[in-house]
């Protein structure tokens, strides 16, 4: 993975703007690598997420500040922390499937990753989402045979397996410690790079491109030229069009 210039990350930003969290997800990755987009697409949740933090240092630093809510008395949050704070262990090559003993039966699948992501988009209730996931996830020979091992699967196996997953693939599901400073009560908080880099990718690009129209407006500069300025310098300038200097 390589860091992205401003031009490349206004451009990802610009390809995602319509898309969906896992497809921006994607094109973020993509952006920064020489692996083909169906490969990363395969990736792992955790393996692809552990890339997306590693993305986000390079581009905003290791410092994340977000907002939280306390549960008990809805006390608003600034929660900062850093991203060696949400490393799991190096990334390395997960198996392509594991497998679960039940009783006499051995239940082989894989992690889920994007393409899961992207499935699970038009199911409307968490049974039918944990079902469809655990139709694709499950190696079987046809999709047939795939909702016949699902519908004769024990009740507990969705639990099993989703435990099994959470070991396998740790950094899919990163849950901060939290404490609320007003009434001391704590709890856990889902934390999604994916959609935490987004918004501030999202934020960023459009600061910058008002920058850009006010040092055009003022200079006749294209667009390419501005960009091509660094930040300090950009800032220079915007402070002269504002009197600040």
């Amino acid at each position: 993975m390589r860091p992205l210039s401003v031009t490349e990350l206004l451009d990802a930003w610009e390809r995602g703007l319509d898309e969906t969290p896992p497809e921006r997800a994607l094109i973020l990755l993509a952006a920064c690598s020489d692996e083909a987009p169906a490969a990363l697409a395969r990736l792992s949740i955790g393996r692809r997420d552990a890339r997306l933090l590693r993305l986000r240092e390079q581009t905003f630093g290791a410092q994340l500040v977000s907002l939280a809510n306390c549960p008990a008395c809805g006390e608003r949050m600034e929660c900062t922390f850093n991203v060696c704070d949400l490393h799991g262990a190096p990334e390395l090559e997960v198996a392509g499937d594991f497998t679960l003993n039940l009783d006499d039966d051995e239940v082989r699948f894989r992690l889920p990753n994007s393409l899961d992501q992207l499935a699970l988009a038009a199911c409307t209730d968490m049974a039918s989402a944990r079902g469809l996931l655990l139709q694709r996830c499950l190696l079987t020979a046809s999709v047939h045979d795939a909702e016949s091992r699902v519908a004769h699967l024990p009740p507990d196996a969705w639990a099993q397996i989703a435990e099994q997953m959470a070991r396998a693939d740790p950094q899919a599901d990163i849950q901060l410690d939290m404490s609320c400073a007003a009434c001391a009560h704590r709890w856990q908080e889902a934390f999604d790079i994916g959609s935490f880099f987004w918004t501030e990718l999202d934020a960023w690009a459009r600061r910058l491109l008002l920058d850009v129209h006010t040092l055009a407006r003022a200079y006749s500069w294209s667009e390419r030229d501005i960009l091509n300025l660094s930040a300090p310098r950009r800032q220079f300038y915007l402070n002269l069009i504002s009197g600040a200097v």
